[in-house]
């Protein structure tokens, strides 16, 4: 079995048993190309020290500890596979450790930054609405940009107030969705996507491009990042910052830690403890309201007085 071979079954593997995005199954085969670009040896024929040279040279080339760890859980999830399916009895990537990493929280953005960003679409240009609608969208529902871009009509429960998302794994979510989002969503279905050419295939997808397609990622990622320019922010946001500012605002707010778990569509609980940090007011805040003593301090500050 060559290496050609190898991946073609594994990016078999990895579509029909995992249920894996063609985003996630490309990540998996560019790691596993850098091994293949590096290796003498066929993917039946690579050792442990094959590995930890490879390992070696690609730290030496590249610090960072994320991207290390991607590495290593992408190269111990092929010799899993090729160890699982009986191609090797043997799994060189067994001892394999992944570097430890720290909690990495990216960039939020408050309530203000967010109006901020919105004012800044030209409502004069047709896709003006559109690109507030997509907008909205995200920080209204914390919805993932390949979410955002599969959402379709059929998809939308508004006198419910739901709408259904395909998740990771094609896993399926009912998320709340506010009357002020539908406002938005409905603006631009109503009054703008009404009058695009739809190509064949595309009529059931919410988010057009003007010839008629849905919009994609790269796209998405383009109109935030000129917004963003345009409100002067000086911040790294991309559509998952609204992902992370959602879940971040509705914990501040009050809302307990399972429901938003089930709205980001997160297997576990752990995830959504990282991802909805809490900052240092909300911490301050905490702490003076419901700690006895200061609740007692200020009693007995208030007997003093009087």
């Amino acid at each position: 079995m060559d290496w050609q071979e190898a991946l073609s079954e594994y990016r078999t593997y990895l579509k029909l048993e995992k249920s894996l995005s063609p985003n996630t199954i490309e990540s998996y085969l560019r790691d596993l190309r850098k091994l293949e670009s590096f290796s003498e040896n066929p993917p039946l024929k690579v050792s442990s020290s094959d590995l930890d040279e490879f390992l070696y040279q690609y730290a030496k080339e590249n610090f960072a500890p994320r991207s290390q760890a991607r590495l290593i859980s992408s190269v111990k999830s092929f010799f899993n596979y090729l160890q699982w399916e009986e191609w090797r009895a043997d799994n060189p990537a067994e001892l394999l450790e992944t570097p430890k990493l720290g909690m990495k929280l990216p960039d939020t953005l408050s309530e203000k930054e967010i109006d901020q960003l919105i004012a800044q679409i030209d409502l004069s240009l047709p896709e003006g609405e559109r690109n507030r609608a997509i907008l909205e969208t995200l920080y209204g529902c914390g919805l993932r940009v390949s979410e955002l871009t599969e959402l379709k009509l059929s998809d939308l429960f508004f006198e419910e107030n739901f709408i259904r998302v395909i998740g990771k794994g094609n896993k399926q979510r009912l998320i709340p969705i506010s009357n002020y989002t539908i406002k938005f969503i409905n603006i631009y279905r109503n009054e703008i996507r009404v009058h695009i050419p739809i190509q064949k295939g595309f009529e059931d997808y919410l988010f057009l491009n003007r010839r008629g397609k849905k919009l994609t990622r790269v796209m998405i990622f383009t109109i935030i990042k000129q917004l963003t320019e345009k409100a002067g922010i000086r911040k790294k946001i991309s559509p998952h910052t609204f992902r992370h500012s959602f879940a971040t605002h509705l914990l501040k707010n009050g809302a307990d830690l399972r429901s938003i778990q089930m709205m980001l569509g997160h297997e576990s609980i752990t995830t959504t403890e990282i991802y909805t940090h809490l900052d240092d007011t909300m911490i301050r805040e905490a702490v003076l309201k419901f700690h006895p003593r200061n609740s007692e301090k200020e009693e007995s500050d208030n007997n003093q007085k009087s």
